[in-house]
């Protein structure tokens, strides 16, 4: 189940990125609709999107059924992805970083150890394959954002 669940990631986080490539700015809404926190800064960034959150939900979900795990497996999965990368992308802002800039850690283990902690039991993981699959996503997460931009789907190398 080790290789299903760093599919399962892969995919949740990744769909966006994909999305954003081949729709351009189709249905790219906002998730904070450009609104300033507190601070004057936007609670989360022009990347978050309605549209990724949306596919990254849908394709996670039915990866989930294509590789024999229930559908709802895949909902929870991504659903935690996307709320781990919105955590990030809220304390990204908080610290003054720019939307989709680079901050290692802060950028891989949200969205990887929240997903794969409440499925844990579902997808047949100890807390020790839990810590592995999140440095495996970190470490393939970094490596695939380099391929991305290499091939023009990603604006930036990381």
């Amino acid at each position: 189940m080790l290789i299903h669940a760093l599919l399962l990631a892969l995919v949740a986080n990744g769909t966006p990125v994909i999305a954003s490539f081949l729709l351009k700015s189709l249905c790219a809404w906002s998730l904070d609709g450009g609104r300033k926190a507190w601070d004057g800064a936007p609670w989360l960034g022009r990347s978050k999107t309605f549209r990724g959150v949306f596919l990254s939900l849908l394709v996670t979900t039915v990866t989930a059924m294509l590789i024999d795990l229930p559908w709802v497996v895949g909902l929870q999965f991504a659903a935690l992805a996307m709320v781990g990368d919105l955590l990030s992308s809220f304390c990204k802002r908080r610290l003054g970083m720019e939307s989709s800039s680079k901050a290692r850690g802060l950028d891989q283990v949200p969205e990887s150890l929240l997903p794969l902690w409440a499925s844990q039991t579902a997808l047949g993981l100890e807390w020790q394959d839990v810590l592995l699959l999140v440095a495996l996503f970190w470490v393939l997460e970094l490596l695939l954002s380099q391929l991305l931009y290499r091939l023009h789907i990603r604006d930036r190398p990381y």
